[in-house]
């Protein structure tokens, strides 16, 4: 498991670990397998395909001003444990690191003051009108965190077979079963709700 990185790596807007890796890293990166090929070019192309999906992963379950700096965190955790991450299934591993890493960040019982709260959503986030709604939210509030995170997963990061597996750190057939469950526990709180999903 990933342990909390230091909060020391600014993002900048385009969401680029700034002060990332050199090629000086690159040249000291491990030889295993893939450390060979896995210096500052490879970096930067994972922050330009997934750092935008893994900032919005994190915004929707932090403060917002928290969420810059835990999207660093979770990037700068792929850098050092870059042998770690699986080739083709980066996302679904950057998104359990960034499980990892907000659950880090929540034990610090940080409350966040109302006033911080955005009074705004992002307008171009699906997910979130998505939410919008008094009795959805009411609706996922009353099912367990697991079913939550699963449903979340699937819905909101769009994972689903390998790649939901990967993130929830369990084989696909219990992937596959756990959104089975989850889906039959959210049909049964809307039921009770009398509400139609």
């Amino acid at each position: 498991m990933p342990a909390h990185p230091e909060h020391d790596t600014p993002v900048d807007p385009d969401l680029r670990v700034v002060g990332g890796p050199t090629d000086d890293d690159a040249r000291d990166a491990p030889r295993g397998e893939a450390g060979a090929a896995r210096g500052a070019a490879w970096f930067e192309h994972l922050v330009r395909e997934h750092a935008t999906a893994v900032h919005r992963y994190v915004v929707r379950r932090v403060a917002r001003d928290d969420a810059e700096d835990l999207t660093a965190d979770v990037l700068t955790v792929a850098w050092r444990r870059r042998d770690d991450v699986p080739a083709g299934a980066e996302l679904p591993w950057l998104y359990r690191t960034a499980g990892y890493v907000v659950a880090n960040h929540r034990r610090k019982s940080r409350p966040v003051p109302v006033a911080d709260v955005p009074e705004e959503t992002d307008a171009d986030d699906p997910a979130l009108r998505a939410v919008r709604d008094e009795t959805v939210r009411t609706v996922l509030a009353g099912l367990s965190a697991r079913d939550r995170e699963v449903l979340l997963l699937h819905a909101w990061e769009g994972l689903a077979g390998e790649g939901l597996a990967a993130a929830l750190g369990i084989g696909r057939g219990g992937a596959d079963a756990a959104l089975s469950r989850a889906r039959a526990r959210l049909r049964a709180a809307f039921d009770d709700a009398g509400v139609a999903p």
